[in-house]
């Protein structure tokens, strides 16, 4: 079978049958790779194909408006969570250099009667793309049924119940982020697609991008390069969900490398989906992951206060 290379591959039908001998390979597959590298590939994962061809498709078309269109879009005061945010604005924590990229973000959509919805910047609309928000919503709405069935699997493997993230998840604060990585000109020393750098959240999932580039860190301090393969997607451990768990899952250090440059002139497209928690949940080590040879590591925090600092560290606050 073709997988992903540089990264353990898991099927997520093991974990969703009725075969418990199935489920806990699942279960340990996934927590063992979690552990050691913070990154899995998964097949079977219930991502619609062409959903995902329709959506890069209105991606592109999006990207391809002139930039005084796009601008329109850039929305100030609210650290680029919903909207356009433009080429070279983020950087990695530790960068002074912006990324080569610029990028657009779909952010939860509160169906029922949830507070919650009032501390929600609302989804844009595009005028000159009209099928970009429908397709951006079902395409969230996909990811995060995903993102729940692989959380369920971590809850096991932790010690805890099934459903422990469920209430946490429920109308959280995920982000979908389609990012543009335009032909490169004249870039600033160092500056790369994106620089090295942990995702903030509980996992990212991240559907295959249209060229290679994706490097992990591995544990011999070894930069591993992971190309997509058809019918997989890719999930990694974030810094929250790290924190959770007390250093027991990891949230690895990865980055974006640019291409040789004969293969500047081309573009570079990728979707992944920022799993991320309701702003209110506790991010304090689980009990089940703290013992005598593993103390705790980290002050009490929530998960909306933890996003704020990380905002302000890469330049979106």
């Amino acid at each position: 079978m073709n997988t992903p290379k540089g990264i353990p591959s898991v099927d997520l039908n093991d974990f969703l049958s009725n075969d418990n001998k199935r489920k806990e390979k699942f279960i340990q597959e996934i927590g063992k790779a979690y552990e050691e590298i913070g990154f899995v590939a998964v097949r079977n994962h219930g991502i619609d194909e062409k959903l995902i061809a329709d959506f890069y498709a209105r991606v592109r078309d999006f990207f391809a408006l002139p930039t005084e269109e796009k601008a329109k879009y850039e929305i100030e005061g609210i650290g680029g969570q919903r909207g356009y945010t433009s080429f070279g604005k983020e950087h990695a924590k530790h960068r002074k250099a912006g990324d080569l990229k610029e990028f657009w973000h779909f952010g939860q959509f509160v169906e029922d009667n949830d507070p919650i919805k009032e501390i929600y910047p609302e989804n844009v609309n595009v005028a000159e793309v009209p099928e970009f928000l429908p397709k951006g919503k079902e395409a969230f709405q996909t990811f995060e049924k995903t993102g729940r069935k692989l959380l369920s699997a971590i809850a096991l493997y932790l010690g805890v119940e099934e459903n422990f993230f469920d209430p946490y998840i429920h109308n959280g604060n995920s982000i979908l982020r389609p990012i543009h990585y335009p032909p490169i000109v004249n870039p600033e020393p160092d500056a790369v697609r994106a620089g090295e750098h942990e995702d903030i959240n509980l996992i990212t999932l991240l559907v295959g991008a249209s060229a290679d580039g994706l490097q992990v860190l591995n544990k011999k301090n070894e930069w591993v390069s992971v190309t997509s393969i058809e019918n997989h997607i890719v999930v990694n451990v974030g810094d929250m969900l790290q924190r959770l768990t007390n250093n027991k899952l990891r949230s690895t250090t990865h980055r974006v490398v640019n291409p040789p440059k004969e293969k500047w002139h081309e573009d570079r497209y990728s979707i992944p989906f920022f799993l991320h928690p309701r702003p209110d949940m506790p991010l304090n080590c689980l009990p089940e992951c703290i013992d005598e040879n593993h103390p705790k590591q980290y002050e009490d925090i929530t998960a909306g206060e933890y996003l704020n600092e990380r905002l302000k560290a890469i330049g979106l606050l």
